[in-house]
């Protein structure tokens, strides 16, 4: 079965680093766009950075030029390197991937979701 496992959650400091990792398995023929969304408490879910299959990247306004998002085709698996992190930044982070199953149809997927919570 298709799924999606995102791990590298955890809590930190305000001013430091975490990398996150999403990883998509099952039988996948293809995966076009990938991207991580968050979601803070009382909130709803936002766009953080998504990363096309040519390597196309996009930011929300929020965390340009302190989070990187990157992919590895090989290994099915998009990463999100987050620095200078900020108590705003704290919030359930979300995995997604448009997955191409059996050659034929595209499908949506998300993650379960990672903790992250940046201590002022």
């Amino acid at each position: 079965q298709e799924q999606l496992v995102e791990s590298g959650g955890g809590l930190v400091q305000a001013g430091g680093s975490l990398r996150l990792s999403c990883a998509a398995s099952g039988s996948i023929f293809s995966i076009n766009a990938m991207g991580w969304y968050r979601q803070a408490p009382g909130k709803q879910r936002e766009l953080v950075a998504t990363i096309t299959s040519g390597g196309s990247t996009n930011y929300a306004d929020s965390v340009k030029g302190r989070f990187t998002i990157s992919r590895d085709n090989a290994k099915n698996t998009v990463y999100l390197q987050m620095n200078s992190l900020k108590p705003e930044d704290t919030a359930v982070y979300y995995c997604n991937a448009d997955l191409l199953l059996h050659g034929t149809s595209w499908f949506n997927y998300w993650g379960q979701g990672t903790q992250v919570t940046v201590s002022s």
